[in-house]
């Protein structure tokens, strides 16, 4: 797993060297969301708000996020991903999808579904249980 978490860092250093992996985790949860507050973020992720206020700060500087106020309630600032940001996030989706092939290339099919099967089982719910 710390191997894993390793790869997943140095990739993300090499895609945008200002930006963390747990940028690029917000990113790819603000696409997925089409959009959502700070707070949300950080509930989400189990984060503290300032470490959450960092991050989309970094975000806003490179461009990649852009603040929207929220229709249905003007106080509020909703999060969205810029054109940047959706392609540098469609580029780091790219690149990692091309490195995980070429490491399971020459994996037999039987242990590409057992090992499906097992990150399935690892990331359900209740999976981080203590």
């Amino acid at each position: 797993m710390t191997a894993f978490a390793r790869r997943a860092r140095a990739s993300a250093g090499r895609m945008h060297p200002e930006l963390s992996l747990v940028s690029y985790t917000l990113l790819g949860h603000l696409e997925e969301r089409d959009g959502c507050r700070a707070t949300d973020l950080a509930a989400h992720y189990a984060l503290d708000k300032s470490t959450v206020s960092r991050q989309v700060a970094a975000l806003e500087r490179a461009a990649l996020v852009e603040r929207r106020l929220d229709p249905d309630d003007h106080r509020v600032q909703v999060l969205h991903l810029t054109e940047a940001g959706r392609e540098i996030l469609a580029q780091v989706t790219e690149s990692r999808r091309a490195a995980f092939q070429e490491r399971l290339a020459d994996w037999p099919e039987e242990d590409l579904v057992r090992f499906a099967g097992y990150l399935v089982r690892y990331n359900s719910p209740g999976a981080d249980r203590p």
